[in-house]
């Protein structure tokens, strides 16, 4: 235990943030300003579009702040595990030369990618004033959402990490889930509008789908659909965090298992 809390282990990790922060927008005109402008720009053409063209979310209430949230919920899940995919093989030099825990280096991209999380909120609070959402007792809540898409995120990141590191085609067939995973989960549309109710239980058995959901009820709307609502309370409703669980608990005993083979293969 002692080691994961080294002092000399915690001056690494905050290096490593710092550089991976620093990193992604070497070069760039806007620099930080790009972990700000990019989903409000994402949230802009998705608003235009299906909102105002297509109508979709006419009758839920504030339903801009409604699809901003999703949006941003859902793009720091995205940078977080597209980040951590290829961070061991990005610090190969790093793990040749240092004896180090390897979950370090994970870790750091998590972290980097929960800055940027911590920026758009303030964004989304901003909007929430100027769009006069009324201040629900259930916004606190929000924090156990994120907590929850978080670990669930951490897991993941773990797990395709150290698969990255056999296998270089992971990073593809990822893109392809994450982007098959944005339009299955209910992020541009409300679930209230899907009204086979079958479909709508087995959409909210994704933890992405049932956080999102969860946030936008403690923080905007009571109106939201939730894994309780969905489900009339019973068994299913804790298969969400069921998964989530597992998905950490597999991803952790799996980097764990290939950790120490990783200085060999990358």
């Amino acid at each position: 235990m002692r080691q994961y809390l080294s002092k000399q282990n915690r001056a690494l990790l905050s290096e490593l943030v710092r550089t991976d922060f620093k990193l992604r927008y070497q070069g760039s005109v806007l620099g930080y300003a790009w972990s700000l402008l990019r989903p409000l720009l994402i949230f802009v053409i998705l608003y235009v579009v299906f909102v105002k063209f297509l109508k979709i979310g006419t009758g839920v209430p504030h339903f801009p702040i409604y699809l901003l949230l999703g949006i941003v919920i859902w793009n720091f899940f995205n940078e977080m595990t597209v980040q951590s995919l290829t961070s061991i093989v990005g610090r190969g030099d790093l793990i040749r030369k240092i004896r180090i825990p390897r979950w370090i280096i994970v870790f750091s991209s998590s972290l980097s990618a929960l800055i940027n999380l911590g920026l758009n909120l303030i964004v989304v609070a901003i909007f929430m004033v100027i769009n006069q959402v009324p201040l629900i007792g259930t916004l606190p809540l929000i924090i156990l959402a994120l907590l929850e898409v978080y670990i669930f995120a951490l897991g993941i990141s773990l797990l395709l990490s150290a698969l990255y590191v056999k296998f270089r085609d992971i990073s593809y067939i990822w893109e392809v889930v994450l982007q098959a995973g944005f339009y299955l989960t209910p992020i541009l549309y409300p679930l209230s509008s899907i009204t086979n109710v079958t479909l709508q239980k087995v959409i909210m058995l994704n933890p992405m789908a049932q956080a999102i959901q969860d946030a936008r009820y403690a923080a905007i709307t009571h109106t939201t659909p939730t894994v309780y609502s969905v489900f009339q309370g019973g068994f299913y409703k804790f298969i969400p965090f069921a998964v989530v669980v597992l998905v950490l608990v597999g991803g952790l005993l799996y980097f764990r298992k290939e950790s120490s083979y990783f200085a060999e293969n990358i």
